[in-house]
């Protein structure tokens, strides 16, 4: 079992886990009872010069601890006041040492989108994210099955969120674009093994229709990163470990921002 299988398997677990403590059918009684997004999240991506998705994220299995000191709020609010157009948050909590709370409190403070960054292998999560106040959810093609994907963006439409439908390479964007995904990320480091190709995202560039918004994640750490990412015409991007490793995150971020010159 690869390291993407292990946390699916994980996130079952804490699914399950989760239904004992809040029903499905009170998950949804919950998210249905509040507005119907108005997929900011995507309007947020969708403009002239390359969006910014800037992630809260303390570790990850690749790296362990990133951060030692993670005062989550104040670096959401440094992304906001810095240019972000949204936030990704990470929820995983054994590999990533995410939290549920980081989301809800993040998502009650700042004005732009949030993400909920998790391995969503259940619609329960879902539910769940609305309820804690994101905008947008990750699907990741490879845990889930053609009909599942289908299905749990059929649950995004109907909770007004969006959702970034996650490819590594051709077979999972021909997956994304079939399942009618509206925005896809390719992620440039292979989950599997945890192997990070920039060349990823240009290559399947090519593939995303114009009328898909393209994200591009994972693997950019420098101002000629983001050059490359412009270059290859995606919409958005999203930087986790460059950010969280910055002394002055605003800093690193506005001078992410000042590449594009579209």
């Amino acid at each position: 079992m690869n390291i993407l299988e292990r946390i699916g398997a994980y996130a079952a677990e804490r699914v399950e886990a989760a239904k004992q403590k809040v029903s499905p059918e009170r998950i949804e009684e919950q998210a249905f009872s509040l507005p119907v997004g108005e997929h900011l999240f995507k309007k947020a991506l969708n403009t002239e010069e390359l969006s910014f998705i800037c992630e809260c994220k303390k570790a990850s299995p690749s790296k362990g601890v990133i951060a030692e000191d993670f005062p989550y709020l104040e670096i959401a609010k440094d992304y906001e006041t810095a240019g972000a157009d949204a936030i990704s948050v990470l929820t995983e909590p054994k590999w990533f040492m995410g939290h549920d709370s980081y989301l809800k409190e993040i998502a009650g403070e700042v004005g732009i989108p949030v993400l909920r960054k998790d391995f969503t292998v259940d619609p329960y999560m879902i539910y769940e994210a609305k309820v804690l106040g994101a905008s947008a959810v990750l699907l990741i093609v490879a845990i889930l099955t053609a009909s599942q994907l289908e299905d749990y963006l059929g649950v995004c439409k109907k909770l007004g969120l969006d959702a970034i439908v996650e490819a590594h390479d051709e077979h999972e964007v021909d997956a994304a674009l079939t399942a009618g995904a509206e925005i896809i990320g390719v992620n440039n480091r292979n989950l599997k093994d945890f192997s990070v190709d920039t060349n990823t995202s240009a290559r399947l560039r090519k593939m995303i229709p114009d009328d898909v918004i393209y994200v591009s994640e994972s693997g950019i750490s420098t101002a000629e990163d983001v050059k490359a990412v412009v270059a290859m015409g995606a919409d958005a991007v999203l930087v986790g470990e460059a950010l969280m490793r910055a002394e002055d995150k605003s800093a690193k971020l506005r001078e992410f921002r000042a590449v594009d010159n579209r």
